[in-house]
């Protein structure tokens, strides 16, 4: 006697394809919904960079403002590469080096010296940047500044944000690797403004071949690019589910080959 073979959806083997597509389901959606994400987080980074690319060229383009009106606040973002204008002595007393930093090619440090300004407040200035070569350990003395009144020509910049260890200078050499006003204005005998100064002109002219630092480079990167990739990426993985349900579905449609058990039932 035949035995009468059941619907897929009521048998047991129907039932285990039910679970593994609907385990395969919540594992691609939560999939897709998280290359999603990070696909419109690389458009809110490309908008971010837009927007800062287009912030230095309004600054690039606008004039030189006195220190007094910017340095009065918080730097943000949006008040970078602003140009201003400031005098006043330097510390050479308390100057601080900065590590692994690159500019084009080129990797080496730079120099920051607080400059007590003819306001009265004090300001950490980028005094520039320096090259050092792989095979050369970083100066243990560093270029004094000018003495006297000095009149300087920067770009406003925003503090540097990071780890703990990474703004905290290492004694004895005194050297950071992220410029962070409030950090350094612990380690200093007067309080210092928010944010700091990178030298572009300085007068009298300094020594130590220190260059000014530039802006970024005003590209867009690939955050575009990426964002795509994240998106192609949920969109392969619903067509992935497809295909393996379709899968499953002619695995199931074929017929199977008789049992033992079935053989002997129908003699």
């Amino acid at each position: 006697m035949k035995l009468l073979s059941t619907p897929m959806g009521t048998s047991p083997t129907g039932g285990r394809l039910w679970l593994r597509w609907l385990a395969l389901a919540v594992f691609v959606v939560a999939l897709a919904v998280a290359f999603v994400n990070l696909g419109f987080w690389q458009l809110a980074r490309l908008d971010q960079r837009r927007a800062m690319n287009s912030s230095v060229v309004d600054h690039e383009n606008s004039a030189v403002v006195d220190f007094s009106t910017v340095f009065t606040r918080t730097i943000v973002e949006a008040d970078q590469w602003q140009r201003v204008r400031v005098s006043g002595t330097f510390d050479a007393d308390h100057q601080f080096l900065v590590r692994y930093r690159s500019q084009g090619e080129a990797s080496g440090y730079e120099v920051v010296t607080p400059l007590h300004t003819t306001t009265g407040q004090w300001v950490l200035v980028d005094r520039g940047f320096g090259v050092k070569a792989n095979t050369e350990d970083y100066p243990t003395v560093l270029p004094a500044p000018p003495t006297g009144t000095v009149d300087i020509v920067g770009y406003v910049r925003r503090d540097e944000q990071g780890s703990t260890d990474a703004m905290t200078p290492v004694q004895p050499s005194n050297t950071i690797r992220l410029v962070n006003s409030g950090a350094l204005a612990a380690t200093l005998p007067y309080p210092i403004v928010n944010g700091f100064v990178s030298a572009i002109e300085m007068t009298p002219a300094q020594e130590g071949n220190l260059v000014p630092v530039q802006p970024p480079e005003l590209t867009e990167g690939n955050h575009f690019s990426y964002a795509i990739q994240w998106f192609t990426f949920a969109g392969i993985a619903g067509i992935g589910l497809v295909v393996l349900i379709r899968s499953d579905l002619r695995a199931a449609r074929k017929p199977r080959a008789p049992t033992a058990a079935n053989d002997e039932g129908e003699t």
